[in-house]
């Protein structure tokens, strides 16, 4: 992938993080800057601060260097924050994931995928705190005897042309 459009994913992101309510800078030219290596994002909203390593992709598995995750590491625990690294491939919305919640290579690198991204990766929400994570297992242990019976019977009346859609939907608001 390009520079410029890895610097755009960047500034899309401080821009997400901004209207999200945290205080946000990219570091310039993170990496190249100075002598020390930089995380591309730190955002902070008073309570949690983050140190984001931001990586994006057209489909293609997110790879990162065993030196680019120490480096985040170092920098988070001597800054305060939270390490993180974000990842969005194409079509798709913000991920985070703790370093340490990726897969290692044999080479000693890290590796995102994007099913992985989907499936287990902090969604952007979560991540700002405006949602929480629910599992389809917890969801299942809600001690829910099961679907509502009065919502059963009105989809079931639809169903047999008993009742039409406009009906179902005014009794179940």
């Amino acid at each position: 992938m390009s520079q410029a459009k890895g610097d755009r994913r960047e500034r899309e992101l401080v821009n997400e993080l901004d209207a999200a309510g945290f205080a946000v800078m990219r570091a310039p030219a993170s990496g190249s800057a100075t002598e020390r290596e930089l995380p591309d994002v730190l955002a902070g909203d008073g309570e949690v601060f983050y140190a984001i390593e931001a990586k994006s992709s057209a489909g293609d598995p997110i790879y990162l260097t065993g030196e680019e995750v120490e480096a985040l590491i170092f920098f988070a625990q001597n800054f305060g924050a939270k390490p993180r690294i974000g990842v969005r491939f194409d079509r798709e919305d913000w991920y985070f994931f703790h370093p340490g919640d990726l897969h290692v290579t044999d080479g000693g690198n890290y590796r995102v995928k994007k099913e992985t991204a989907i499936a287990d990766g902090t969604d952007f929400d979560e991540f700002v705190g405006r949602s929480e994570k629910v599992t389809l297992e917890e969801v299942g242990d809600g001690g829910d005897d099961g679907p509502d019976e009065e919502i059963l019977r009105v989809l079931n009346a639809v169903k047999q042309d008993v009742m039409d859609v406009e009906e179902a939907a005014d009794l179940l608001e």
